[in-house]
């Protein structure tokens, strides 16, 4: 979703622009690291994965070891990006994530094998829609919520982002 000159209400500073390229190259990682997770049924690399989400979440997409790997090695190899895009879909994406790899690391971790698989299934299907066909799912769910929340406190069209 690009937002070139974001709208956004009265009391919330205009989000900082990101090269929409690097949550995608981000997604491809993650889609790496969860289908091993998949495969081999580790907890302990889907820990991994979750820790990896909440610093994105958190801290910012800059900000995440796959973030720093993009600007770092990626990003220089590359033109400019041709827009940039509001930074607060991802972050939520990456909260989104992290909620199904803690659910999936307590299920491997706990014995349920089954609540772990499918809790990994669904996050890497989810980094893969991004990857393969920059499609972002809690991108899209953000956005919903944005439109929900607006709709109810009754903002105008212009601060609904």
């Amino acid at each position: 979703m690009p937002f070139g000159s974001p709208g956004t209400s009265r009391t919330t500073p205009a989000p900082a622009g990101i090269d929409p390229r690097g949550p995608r190259f981000a997604a491809t990682l993650t889609t790496v690291v969860l289908a091993v997770v998949l495969v081999t049924g580790s907890g302990a690399l889907l820990a991994a994965q979750a820790a990896v989400f909440a610093l994105g979440a958190l801290l910012g997409l800059r900000f995440s070891p796959y973030g720093l790997l993009y600007r770092r090695l990626v990003r220089p190899r590359l033109g400019p990006p041709t827009e940039l895009e509001n930074e607060r879909p991802p972050r939520f994406a990456q909260a989104v994530g992290f909620a199904f790899a803690v659910v999936g690391t307590v299920g491997y971790l706990g014995g349920a094998f089954w609540l772990g698989a499918a809790a990994t299934a669904l996050a890497l299907a989810a980094a893969f829609l991004n990857a393969a066909f920059g499609y972002c799912l809690g991108c899209e769910f953000y956005l919903l919520a944005v439109r929900g929340r607006a709709r109810v406190s009754g903002l105008s069209p212009q601060e609904r982002s």
